[in-house]
C-alpha cells in the first residue's frame, strides 16, 4: 500500500546539506520513500538550522506527508583545529606533537620536519597516556602515543603536548575528528553547545533529538534534566511532555552500558562510524545484531546509519557490497535506515534514496514470503503484561490468520502505533490521530503510516471515516479486510481497549472488547 509514495515498512532518514537544502530537493526525496529527516549540529549556524527546518516543513507540507525532523547533539568531538593551507601530508614515521592551544595552525617545521597540531580538548595531555592509539579522520589516519610532554616539563615554551609516531599517514584537514580509542575521556557527554542546540530544538518543535558519544544511561539523564529544567524556565511548570531522545551508540563504554541506555532512551542509533574506529572493525557487524536486539527488548524504535550507501556520494551507482548491508541491516530488524553525506552533501540524493527504497522493498518482500506474519513481542512488553502491548501482539497473529492488508490504529500520542510497530509487521500499520507532533514522531516507527484525522465523534464515525480514507486513497478495494486497533472513548490516550476485524466497505463486523474495559 501507498504504492504512489513509494512506502515501505523500514523507514528511510536523510541527512539535509547543501546538496538537498531546497524545497523542491526535499520534495522529490519524500517523493522517492524519505520520511525523517536530520539536521546535524555539527556543521553550521542557527541561522543555518533555522532554514534546513523551514524547507523541511515545506517540503512536508507540499508533499501532505508527516515528516519527522530530529536534530543530532555534536557531543563532546575531539578535533584538530586548523591546519596551514587547510591540508597537511602526514607521512609514514612523522614526528607529530599536539597540544590544546587556542588559535594555533598546524604546521611542518621547514628544517626539522616536525609536525605541530592543535586539537580543541584541553585535557588532552593529562588523559592520554603513552602507548595509547590516537586516531584520525575517521582511523584513516593512525598514529602511536610515544612521549609526553607535561606544563612543568616544558622547556621550549610550546606548552604541554603529546609525542607521537604516524603509523599510517594522509591528509590532515580542518576540524578533523580525532578518536582515542583506548583513552577514558572525562568530558561531559553533554557540552555548553550541546545545551544551546538541545534548547533550539525544543523552542523549534523539532520531533526527536539525537545524543552523541553516549557512554552510559547517566548522560541521557543528564540530558534529561536539562531538557526538564529548560521547560520548566520557559513556562514556570512542568510538561508532561518532553523531546524524546536517541541515543547514538559509537563508544565501546555503551555497550557494556547498553541494557541501561536502551531502558533511558526513546530510540537508538547503531553509529557505525566511530563505533567501527573506536572498536575492531570485524566486530561491527555482531555489535549491531546485538544493539538491534536490546532495542526490541525494550521496545525501543532502532537506526542503522554510517555509510549505508557511501559511494554515492561520487558515483550515480552504489557497490554490490553496500546494497548487501543495507539489505542486511533491515533483515536484522532495523526500524530505519539512514544516509548522511550520500544526501547531505553527495552528487546523486535523489539516486541515493531511490537505491535505499527498491532495496528496502525487496528485502521486505522477502521476509514476508520466508516468515509469513511471524511475529517476536518485544520481550520485556511481553513480561510486564502491559495492556496495549498485549492487544498488539494479539492484533498480529489475527492480522496473520485473517490474511489482513493492513492494521488501523488511533494513536492519540503513538503509544499503540510504537507497540504494534515493535511486532514487526509484516503489513502496514495506518496510525491516525489529530496530533501532529504525534504524528511526526511516528514517521521513525517501522511499519507505521501516519496519518492525519479529525477526532471522530463516536467509533462509528472512525469507522466510516477509514473506508472513506482507503478507498479514497486507492489503498485497499471494497470488502478486503483490515484489523482496527483503538480505545474507547477514541483519543483519550493509554485506554486501547478494543480490537476490531471490519471489512471495508462494511461488508461484516466483528468485535472483541478486552475482559474487565
Amino acid at each position: 500500500m501507498p504504492t504512489e509514495r513509494h512506502e515501505t515498512l523500514t523507514k528511510i532518514v536523510a541527512t539535509v546539506g547543501p546538496a538537498c537544502n531546497r524545497v523542491d530537493t526535499l520534495v522529490k526525496l519524500i517523493e522517492g520513500g524519505v520520511r525523517v529527516l536530520r539536521i546535524n549540529f555539527s556543521h553550521g549556524s542557527f541561522e543555518d538550522f533555522e532554514n534546513s527546518l523551514r524547507v523541511a516543513r515545506q517540503a512536508a507540507d507540499r508533499t501532505n506527508t508527516a515528516i519527522g525532523v530530529f536534530g543530532d547533539l555534536s557531543g563532546p568531538k575531539i578535533r584538530v583545529t586548523t591546519v596551514d593551507n587547510n591540508e597537511l601530508e602526514l607521512h609514514v614515521g612523522d614526528h607529530v606533537e599536539i597540544n590544546s592551544r587556542e588559535g594555533f595552525v598546524g604546521r611542518r617545521d621547514g628544517q626539522t620536519g616536525v609536525v605541530t597540531l592543535a586539537c580543541t580538548y584541553d585535557r588532552l595531555v593529562d588523559e592520554v597516556e603513552i602507548g595509547h592509539r590516537l586516531l584520525i579522520n575517521d582511523g584513516a589516519i593512525r598514529m602511536l602515543v610515544t612521549n609526553k610532554v607535561a606544563d612543568n616539563e616544558d622547556q621550549l615554551g610550546l606548552g604541554p603536548r603529546l609525542i607521537c609516531n604516524v603509523l599510517v599517514g594522509g591528509p590532515v584537514s580542518n576540524k578533523k575528528g580525532i578518536n582515542l580509542p583506548d583513552t577514558h575521556i572525562s568530558a561531559p557527554a553533554l557540552t555548553d553547545w550541546d545545551e544551546e542546540c538541545a534548547a533550539w530544538a525544543v523552542e523549534n518543535e523539532l520531533d526527536y533529538l539525537a545524543m552523541s558519544f553516549v557512554r552510559r544511561a547517566a548522560d541521557l539523564e543528564r540530558l534529561h534534566g536539562f531538557l526538564e529544567s529548560f521547560g520548566r524556565s520557559r513556562s514556570g511548570i512542568r510538561s508532561h511532555t518532553r523531546l524524546p531522545i536517541i541515543a547514538k551508540i559509537e563508544k565501546p563504554q555503551a555497550i557494556d552500558e547498553l541494557e541501561g541506555i536502551c531502558d533511558k532512551a526513546d530510540a537508538i542509533m547503531v553509529a557505525r562510524g566511530d563505533l567501527g574506529v573506536e572498536m575492531d572493525l570485524a566486530e561491527v557487524p555482531v555489535i549491531q545484531k546485538r544493539i538491534i536486539r536490546c532495542a526490541h527488548d525494550h521496545s525501543k524504535p532502532v537506526i542503522v546509519a554510517t555509510q549505508m550507501l557511501q559511494s554515492m556520494i561520487d558515483e550515480p551507482v552504489p557497490t554490490r557490497a553496500e546494497v548487501s548491508d543495507c539489505a542486511n541491516a533491515i533483515l536484522d530488524g532495523a526500524d530505519a535506515v539512514m544516509l548522511s553525506g550520500e544526501t547531505a552533501v553527495g552528487r546523486y540524493p535523489d539516486e541515493a534514496v531511490s537505491v535505499l527504497t527498491r532495496t528496502a522493498r525487496f528485502t521486505e518482500d522477502h521476509r514476508a514470503q520466508v516468515m509469513g506474519q511471524q511475529t517476536r513481542p518485544p520481550r520485556l512488553a511481553q513480561e510486564s503484561r502491559y495492556r496495549t502491548a498485549a492487544i498488539a501482539h494479539g492484533v498480529s497473529t489475527i492480522a496473520k490468520d485473517l490474511g489482513a492488508h493492513c492494521v488501523v490504529t488511533w494513536s492519540e500520542l503513538g503509544g499503540s502505533a510504537r507497540y504494534l510497530s515493535q511486532n514487526r509487521l509484516t503489513i502496514p500499520i495506518v496510525a491516525v490521530s489529530s496530533n501532529q507532533t504525534a504524528l511526526r514522531q511516528m514517521a521513525l516507527h517501522y511499519g507505521v503510516v501516519p496519518v492525519w484525522m479529525p477526532r471522530p465523534a463516536s467509533p462509528e464515525a472512525f469507522l466510516q471515516a477509514v473506508d472513506q480514507l482507503f478507498l479514497d486513497r486507492q489503498w485497499v478495494a471494497p470488502g478486503d479486510p483490515i484489523v482496527i486497533c483503538r480505545g474507547d472513548p477514541i483519543g483519550t490516550p493509554g485506554v486501547t481497549n478494543q480490537i476490531r476485524i471490519h471489512y471495508v466497505g462494511d461488508v461484516c463486523r466483528v468485535t472483541w472488547r478486552v475482559k474487565g474495559e
